[in-house]
Formats: C-alpha cells, structure tokens, sequence
C-alpha cells in the first residue's frame, strides 16, 4: 500500500522539492500552503507521515502541531519539522507541542526518506 505524506510549506519550492523527493521515492504526496490549509487538508486526508515548516503565515508550524495533536484522529500521526531553525528552544517547543522530529534545511533527499520510513514503521 502507497503510503500518504502531507507536506506543509508556505514555499511552492519547497513544496516542489518535497514533492519530488517523495514521490520519487514511491509516495503519495499532498500539500498544504500553511497550518490552517494544513488543517483543512487533514479534514479529508488520513496521512501515514505529516511534514511540516515552522515559520509561515496565517498558523505557524508550532499551532499546527498543537493543533493535530488535540485531534484525536490524527494524535498519533509521526509530525516531522522541516525548517531552517536550529535554535535548541524551538527544537524543545516543537517536541513539547507533540514533533516526532526535527530536520534542518536544506534536507538530504535520501535521508528525508529514511526517517519517513522510520516514523512510519
């Protein structure tokens, strides 16, 4: 069975990038432009696997989160953090609001890969 990735990224780029590593690598991938969007797409899609950037308007990566983990349909839904930050306090309030994990752009297509499966599994 195709596994799902929701990818959330107000960057068309990186969406685009995301997009074409993921599917390459045998995925099915659905996008969202911002938390709120992401959200909406979570109203009709079961994702095995939800990457998200923190930094983007109208609801950030850290509201996301939050927001899927009160969700008791998506509560255990591996969340990776796709971002530029590095910052050990954000990486802890993404943990704390429910991150699986943590990966600094840009990313390593293959080793993007390899922790989907991971939290997958």
């Amino acid at each position: 069975m195709i596994q799902t990735i929701l990818t959330v990224d107000d960057s068309r780029t990186m969406r685009d990038m995301l997009r074409l590593a993921l599917v390459g690598a045998g995925f099915r991938v659905v996008e969202a432009v911002d938390g709120l969007d992401g959200l909406a797409v979570l109203a009709g899609e079961r994702p095995d696997v939800i990457i998200t950037d923190i930094n983007m308007p109208n609801l950030d990566g850290f509201g996301f989160i939050e927001a899927v983990r009160d969700d008791a349909d998506n509560r255990g839904t591996p969340i990776l953090v796709l971002t530029t930050e590095s910052d050990p306090d954000k990486k802890a309030r993404a943990r704390d609001a429910g991150a699986t994990g943590w990966i600094v752009k840009p990313f390593n297509p293959e080793k993007l890969v390899q922790a989907i499966r991971r939290v997958a599994a």
